[in-house]
C-alpha cells in the first residue's frame, strides 16, 4: 500500500523541477489548479496533457513509479466517469441497454471531469516528489508573511501543514502493518456483506489512531526537548531565492495559460 501511494513522499533528484524554488513550484501548481476548470474543448485539454506529461518526464522521476503511485485514485476518476453516464442526460442517445441510454453529453461531461481529477492528482503530487517538506514549510511561511502583521500564525500553519504531508506515507506503511497483523489473527478485509466489512474496519482503525496520537505526543516531546518556542527569532540555513530558471518557467506557464485560453471555446 504504502509503495503505491505518492502523496506526501519526496524522491531525491538533480532535475530542473527539483531545483526550482518552491514558491515557484507553490503558485504554478495553485494557477494550474484555476485554469485546468477553464478547459472546454479538445484542444485546451491536449495543451493541459502536455504539459502535465512534460512536467512529469522533466522531473527525471521513473514513470512506473508515479503510475503505481496514482492506482488508488483511478477508482474515484473511473467512478466520476461512469456517475456521469447515468446522471447526465443531454445530447444524442449512443447506445441503449435494456432502460439505460447513454447519451452523448454524459460521455463528454464524464471524460471532462475525470480528466480534470487525473491532471490535477498528477500536476500537485509532482509538488510533494520534488520539493522536502522543509522547503513546502519555508515557501508557505514566505508567501503568508503579510498575514503576520494581523498576528496570524503562519509559521504554526506552514509547519502543521508540512508535518501533515510528512506523515501521510508514514500512516499509510502503518496502516499496511496493522492490516496483515489483523489478517493474520483472521480478519477478512476484502470479502463478506458491506456489514461485517465495516465491522472489520474497526480493529484496524483503533490501534491506527492510538499509533498516529503516540507519533504525535513522541514529536511534541522532541521539538519541546530541541527548544522549539514558535517561529519567533528563527532563522533559515537557506535563504528562498528567484533565479533566471525560476523567471524562465513562468515565463513558459504564461504561455501555455494563453495557449489554453486561445483553444477553448
Amino acid at each position: 500500500m504504502s509503495n503505491s501511494f505518492i502523496i506526501g513522499q519526496y524522491v531525491p533528484g538533480s532535475s530542473i523541477v527539483h531545483r526550482l524554488d518552491p514558491r515557484t513550484k507553490m503558485t504554478i501548481i495553485f494557477f494550474f489548479v484555476i485554469i485546468v476548470f477553464l478547459a472546454n474543448s479538445v484542444g485546451s485539454y491536449g495543451v493541459l496533457i502536455v504539459f502535465a506529461l512534460l512536467s512529469m518526464f522533466i522531473t527525471r522521476i521513473p514513470i512506473h513509479y508515479i503510475v503505481k503511485g496514482l492506482t488508488p485514485v483511478w477508482f474515484l476518476i473511473i467512478f466520476t466517469f461512469i456517475l456521469h453516464l447515468f446522471v447526465t442526460r443531454e445530447g444524442t442517445v449512443l447506445f441503449e441497454i435494456y432502460t439505460f441510454k447513454v447519451y452523448s453529453g454524459g460521455v463528454i461531461q464524464g471524460f471532462a471531469i475525470a480528466m480534470r481529477f487525473f491532471l490535477l492528482i498528477l500536476v500537485t503530487s509532482l509538488l510533494t516528489l520534488t520539493t522536502t517538506p522543509i522547503e513546502i514549510t519555508d515557501a508557505i511561511e514566505d508567501m503568508l508573511e503579510p498575514l503576520k502583521k494581523i498576528k496570524f500564525p503562519v509559521h504554526e500553519l506552514a509547519l502543521m501543514m508540512s508535518i501533515s504531508l510528512r506523515f501521510i506515507p508514514t500512516l499509510m506503511q502503518e496502516t499496511e502493518k496493522i492490516s496483515k497483523a489483523q489478517a493474520s489473527r483472521g480478519v477478512d478485509f476484502k470479502t463478506g456483506p458491506i456489514k461485517e466489512r465495516a465491522k472489520a474496519i474497526v480493529p484496524l482503525l483503533v490501534p491506527l489512531f492510538v499509533s498516529a496520537f503516540k507519533r504525535a505526543e513522541d514529536l511534541a516531546m522532541a521539538m519541546e526537548a530541541r527548544g522549539y518556542h514558535g517561529g519567533e527569532g528563527r532563522t533559515k540555513l537557506r535563504a528562498l531565492k528567484i533565479e533566471k530558471r525560476d523567471i524562465f518557467v513562468y515565463i513558459l506557464f504564461a504561455i501555455v495559460i494563453a495557449l489554453l485560453l486561445y483553444t477553448r471555446n
